[in-house]
């Protein structure tokens, strides 16, 4: 029941967060920093009142794991949101991320020397493939939207290199934080709540170096044109509104996440997380009214069979029930 719940906060929270960062990204492109520290202190301060119950509780796992973890979330964090200021749009920020499902599952065989199934080896390859396809021909449409002559030349390209170096960096990071946190909770049990909050907590003094960035957005944000907020009924500058929201989704999807972690394995996880990202692009895709063409249901198709094939769906279709499934090996 707890894995199904956290799928449903994974895919409810994240779609609709991606669409609230889009409509941040598009008005201020550089804000990654006052969005990731919005994320940031918002989850910190809830975990502190109703988690930590005002600090009185004592952590399960060692805190100096913890610190481990942080520098490696705090870094990945804010390397991906800083990515959108290297002249890379918001499809070929997801072609990267996407390619976690690949870098998780190389760790995996290194560093936990894992081995799958040749079936779990073809889905991971489809999966990917599939989101590579369609991240890929929305980003050469929003590339040639948006070109113009104050980003072409060498100093762009550079900027873009930039950014394409960042994502990588933060790929591989990510999963070998995936691969650290099912390690803790083997050796200390389930945790999820807890290290939500000191995931979020323990790297915000690291904000005082963005403070400036961060000031600097917010006044764009006041300066935002105003908004009447549905139901509510009060008016805030849109951008403020947008961060709110983004911030609420945010929580929704990173709680499910860190739940994910505690019930299933780095791999699991890392497909739900992928398939959310697939899920996020083709909602984007629509709200945003951009052209879905051939090669979208192209990509849409190999991500259907690369799902089907990692559930190995067929073989619990005709198992009887006292067979137990196939699962990962380890050597």
């Amino acid at each position: 029941m707890r894995p199904a719940f956290a799928v449903g906060l994974v895919f409810a929270g994240c779609c609709s967060n991606v669409i609230f960062l889009e409509l941040l990204a598009r008005k201020h492109p550089g804000c990654g920093n006052i969005v990731t520290f919005a994320q940031f202190l918002f989850i910190a301060v809830e975990g502190f009142l109703f988690e930590a119950d005002l600090g009185r509780k004592r952590p399960a796992i060692p805190i100096r794991y913890y610190a481990v973890m942080v520098t490696m979330f705090f870094t990945v964090s804010v390397v991906n949101n800083y990515a959108l200021n290297l002249n890379i749009a918001m499809p070929l920020h997801m072609i990267f991320r996407s390619g976690s499902l690949i870098a998780n599952m190389i760790l995996g065989i290194i560093i936990l020397k894992k081995r799958y199934s040749i079936f779990k080896y073809t889905s991971i390859a489809l999966v990917s493939v599939g989101i590579f396809v369609c991240t890929f021909m929305s980003a050469k449409q929003v590339t040639s939207q948006s070109s113009s002559a104050e980003n072409d030349g060498f100093q762009a390209f550079a900027w873009w290199l930039l950014g394409i170096g960042a994502l990588t960096f933060a790929l591989l990071m990510s999963a070998r934080m995936g691969i650290f946190q099912e390690t803790l909770y083997k050796q200390f049990g389930k945790h999820s709540k807890e290290a939500l909050f000191y995931n979020h907590a323990l790297p915000l003094p690291g904000f005082i170096f963005l403070a400036s960035d961060i000031y600097d957005h917010a006044v764009l944000f006041n300066n935002s044109e105003l908004y009447r907020v549905p139901v509510v009924g009060v008016t805030v500058p849109v951008m403020w509104f947008y961060l709110l929201m983004n911030v609420i989704t945010q929580y929704v999807c990173i709680r499910g996440v860190f739940i994910l972690t505690t019930e299933c394995a780095s791999l699991t996880v890392t497909l739900v997380v992928t398939l959310r990202k697939f899920v996020s692009l083709i909602f984007s895709i629509l709200y945003f009214q951009n052209p879905f063409t051939l090669w979208h249901w192209l990509g849409t198709l190999f991500v259907f069979i690369g799902t089907l094939m990692y559930t190995e769906v067929w073989n619990t279709l005709g198992a009887t029930k006292g067979q137990p499934q196939k699962e990962e090996k380890k050597n």
